[in-house]
């Protein structure tokens, strides 16, 4: 054999290897489908184009990778395929943000030039994140990857509006929508953040039309709570709850608006809480989606007193009830006219309290709907835009998820999945943007809306000739909206029936097997992808097919804490940081960077500075990647620990010295090159029993998603049953000149054969490190290939498990472990040879143990076993217990009795003189009248403690005397 060993650098360097093998298996294609055996195939979770890695990327990814190299050790045809999203809103702002540091607007340049600046910033510096993902180790085929809006995926969205527009399904409409007033777009639910916030309910006074009309309490007008006073021009009723009786007899009257003077009627309504306030709300069906709800049941008139900016309108847009057209216009009072929503609510409250209607004003909490981009607070607003009714889709979406088509895992998800599908609303898809998919639709100057793949079908398909002038929607779809078809458009779907059940890649791949992601994107994405898969994809006879297999819900990453991660909180992690390290400064200068409030970035600096005195230290890849899947417990959130990522650190350590160990032991020495089972002693039969338990339980959790649990097995066999123990069994082997070189040969062999087995038994979770190990250990053993992602994975043999070995290998760890704990307790050194005796021990044990004890008394440095009989009085020893039998070493000549008893009465001084202190406390009349009965019955339990370590010291006393 050469000399190995020097393959192995001293040190465990994780930066240096990851660099290495990232850029060999990419150039190499070993990312790529193999072509052969059963499809496997994941979609990335495509992230922003302008994102950066965070922690739920790290664990997302982690999980992805383990599963995807999972199945393609197992033979399988496997892709992952990679990609990113345009992320409308968030790319949009990045580039306005840059050019109106030039002082220019997306309006002076135009859209056409706009949307070049977006591309030109796409190219440079927008695909970050892909090399982020890289450093994780993820195993994409980015010969594949897409882009949202590449030129594919462009035509299949393309192709499904248009397609959903003739089915009956899109359609546009005046509909309420979250709008956002900063950058002047729907924004879907996914993209609001509720923020508890500190404000206001504000009391007004809005009095009887009829002043004959009086309350129970004999007020001639309601007091209705509001939060939001801005909107009180644009209320369409007051509404109190059915059975509330303080107000039954007002149902049907009518009330003078403040301000406006406009009558409106008091509904009775079952949405009203009795409690909230007075009982008494406003409702402003235009502003308010609740109110919007009502305002439908109640057909209740929509009065639109916003406009795009959230400033108040000078004639307010009137619309007789839901889903109707404009149909009047009502002034505004002449002083609000184009006044900014909340300096209306100042304004409002001042006139309020000047005109006597204001009755008191009270301190309230309440989740504010905040832009998650803009910050700003998104007014619900009446606006044109495009929908699709989802109902129809919703119903087979539905069904492929009750006859099991589609599982969940963990199933409880279905019933989130199931609740929202049940209730669904009509999806609004248009967005006020210019950077995204337009909506293929023109105009003509009629108002006349043509939709077709592009103006020349329009045209072609409508007898519309050149001189009819067109226009084409000015806005773009909803990000989710191409995130819906990723599965089949990344797979180069083209809505043509015939050339698609011809495409390999859609026959290989489609339905992909599994979807990995969180929680709070089922409603988004999840059921979107579900809902348009089986609207459009077909099998060869017909029939609707699924996105996907199997949803695979992981849980959020939240801090040590379980906090959740957020920049405003300054406890966010970025998983690089921890791969590479990051020092105090820079820790400090991330998580500040952007925040507004000096306040809170300095908090955010103190607490950072107190956490991490010396910054984030570099624990590689592989150890993030293992501490992400050990925690993977399926739909839970995780606690991230960095003590966890510190522990697996130092397992990617244990493993490479262990390596290092071996092979230096092993220089120069012959390794036998097949198995030859009937040299194997108990070690090697219990090592490699163990080795098959370890895979099975890895297997099972694979295909129970419990990927924490295969994290465990392969930990517990490499640290606790490979290093710990295996390796030291062979030591005595290797080193005795009385055992045969053929034994040692098989010994060696299994040495090397069992870690290069775990090795690849682990791959899928640390790729790196185990990739730059194998390459040595592999050919040693005879194995062929160029790396070990291609490496077969670990097969089942129930031929290798060995319960007798196992059995006597247990009995082995608990004598050894005893005779150690005794050992510790009377503080011999490791060198010296202890008689030991054992009692309560059957006859079966005792073969048993013959078969253990030259092990025995080599590992644990034993001299001589002695069985006692089961009421022989064993001398002065020190014991220990395994089960039912006991284990005994004499302290006869082994320790000094005078050396000992000095130790002792140390002890025994120490126990007595805080003995003395409860003692006297309690003996203290004004001490045990005034303290608190449970005080008391505390003290004496103290003083009762000491009494008994006093007897047993005086015990061990009188024994070694009589030494």
């Amino acid at each position: 054999m050469t000399d190995t060993a020097q393959n192995i650098a001293t040190t465990y360097d994780p930066t240096e290897i990851e660099k290495k093998w990232y850029k060999i298996w990419e150039e190499k294609g070993y990312f790529k489908p193999s072509g052969q055996g059963d499809s496997f195939c994941i979609m990335i979770p495509p992230p922003n184009v302008t994102g950066s890695l965070h922690m739920g990327h790290g664990f997302n990814n982690a999980i992805m990778d383990s599963l995807t190299r999972y199945n393609r050790m197992m033979g399988r045809n496997t892709l992952w395929q990679p990609g990113t999203d345009h992320a409308g809103i968030a790319t949009q702002m990045v580039v306005e943000r840059q050019l109106a540091a030039q002082d220019i607007s997306r309006h002076d340049l135009g859209r056409d030039k706009f949307i070049e600046k977006i591309w030109e910033w796409k190219e440079q510096s927008g695909n970050t994140i892909t090399n982020q993902i890289r450093r994780l180790g993820s195993s994409v085929d980015w010969s594949r990857e897409r882009f949202t809006m590449d030129e594919g995926l462009s035509n299949a969205v393309k192709e499904v509006f248009v397609r959903l527009h003739k089915d009956g399904l899109i359609y546009r409409g005046k509909r309420l929508v979250n709008w956002d007033p900063k950058f002047h777009t729907a924004l879907s639910d996914l993209e609001v953040e509720s923020i508890e916030e500190k404000s206001s309910l504000w009391h007004f006074k809005y009095f009887f039309e009829d002043k004959s009309v009086r309350t129970q309490d004999g007020l001639d007008y309601l007091v209705v709570a509001t939060t939001r006073p801005e909107t009180l021009l644009g209320d369409a009723a007051v509404a109190v709850h059915p059975e509330d009786e303080r107000y039954a007899h007002l149902v049907g009257k009518n009330i003078v608006l403040p301000i406006s003077g406009r009558l409106v009627p008091i509904i009775a309504d079952d949405y009203v809480e009795k409690d909230f306030g007075t009982g008494c709300v406003k409702i402003t069906p235009a502003h308010d989606f609740n109110d919007y709800d009502l305002g439908k049941r109640n057909q209740l008139p929509l009065i639109n007193i916003f406009n795009k900016n959230a400033e108040i309108l000078a004639d307010f847009e009137y619309m007789a009830k839901a889903g109707e057209p404009i149909s009047a216009s009502i002034a505004a009072p002449a002083d609000y006219a184009g006044v900014e929503r909340f300096a209306a609510r100042k304004k409002m409250v001042e006139q309020a309290e000047a005109e006597g209607w204001l009755d008191k004003i009270e301190p309230y909490d309440l989740k504010a709907p905040r832009g998650d981009r803009s910050g700003v607070i998104i007014e619900p607003l009446l606006t044109d835009q495009w929908y699709v009714k989802i109902a129809p889709l919703a119903e087979p979406a539905i069904d492929a998820v009750k006859d099991g088509r589609i599982k969940f895992v963990p199933e409880q998800y279905s019933n989130m999945y199931m609740s929202w599908m049940n209730n669904i609303q009509d999806w609004c898809i248009s967005r006020q943007l210019w950077w995204g998919h337009r909506i293929p639709a023109w105009y003509d100057a009629a108002g006349n809306i043509y939709v077709g793949r592009n103006e020349t079908e329009v045209r072609r398909e409508n007898g519309l000739d050149a001189n009819i002038e067109l226009s084409q929607d000015e806005d773009v779809l909803d990000t989710w909206f191409s995130s819906a078809l990723w599965t089949f458009s990344t797979l180069g779907w083209t809505g043509d029936f015939e050339k698609d059940i011809q495409n390999l890649d859609l026959k290989t791949f489609h339905p992909t097997d599994v979807l990995v992601t969180g929680f709070d994107i089922i409603f988004f994405w999840v059921a979107r992808m579900i809902m348009m898969t089986l609207h459009f994809m077909k099998n060869e006879d017909g029939t609707p097919q699924i996105p996907f297999k199997t949803v695979y819900v992981h849980g959020l990453v939240r801090d040590g804490e379980g906090q959740k991660m957020s920049k405003s909180k300054g406890n966010v992690l970025d998983p690089l940081d921890l791969i590479d390290g990051i020092d105090l400064e820079g820790l400090v200068q991330k998580r500040t960077f952007g925040l507004m409030d000096p306040r809170q970035a300095a908090k955010i600096e103190k607490a950072t500075r107190k956490e991490f005195p010396e910054g984030i230290n570099a624990y590689g890849t592989d150890a993030v990647r293992f501490t992400f899947c050990a925690l993977a417990n399926t739909g839970r959130d995780i606690k991230f620990d960095l003590k966890r990522v510190e522990g697996y650190r130092n397992f990617c350590n244990k493993i490479w010295n262990a390596t290092r160990f071996v092979l230096m032991n092993l220089e120069g020495q012959t390794v036998g090159q097949s198995p030859r089972p009937e040299l194997w002693e108990l070690p090697e039969q219990w090592i490699v029993s163990r080795l098959e338990k370890a895979q099975q339980a890895v297997h099972q959790a694979f295909a129970t998603y419990r990927l924490d649990l295969a994290a465990q097995s392969i930990y517990d066999f490499i640290w606790n049953e490979y290093c710990d123990w295996y390796v030291e069994l062979t030591k005595p082997v290797l080193n005795d000149p009385e055992i045969s070189e053929e034994r040692k040969a098989e010994v060696r062999r299994v040495l090397l054969s069992v870690m290069e087995t775990a090795l690849r038994l682990a791959h899928p979770m640390m790729p790196f490190l185990t990739e730059e190990i194998w390459q040595t250990l592999a050919p040693m053993l005879g194995k062929s290939g160029d790396t070990i992602m291609t490496a077969a994975y670990p097969v089942l043999d129930a031929a290798n498990l060995n319960d007798q070995a196992e059995a006597d290998m247990q009995w082995l760890q608990g004598l050894i472990g005893a005779v150690r704990n005794i050992r510790g307790e009377m503080g011999l050194g490791n060198a010296r040879l202890l008689p030991v005796l054992l009692q309560n021990i059957s006859a079966a044990e005792h073969t048993q143990i013959s078969r253990i004890e030259p092990l025995f008394k080599a590992l644990a440095k034993v001299e001589s076993i002695e069985f006692l009989g089961k009421d022989q009085e064993p001398p002065l020893s020190s014991s220990s217990v395994i089960g039912h039998a006991s284990v005994y070493v004499p302290m006869k000549g082994l320790i000094d009795p005078k050396a000992e008893l000095g130790r002792l009465q140390k002890d025994f001084d120490k126990v007595q003189k805080q003995h003395d202190q409860i003692a006297g406390k309690l003996a203290n009349e004004g001490f045990v009248s005034k303290a608190p009965p449970a005080v008391v019955e505390g003290e004496k339990a103290k003083l009762a403690e000491f009494v008994e370590q006093l007897a047993k010291i005086k015990q061990s006393m009188d024994q070694i005397a009589a030494l």
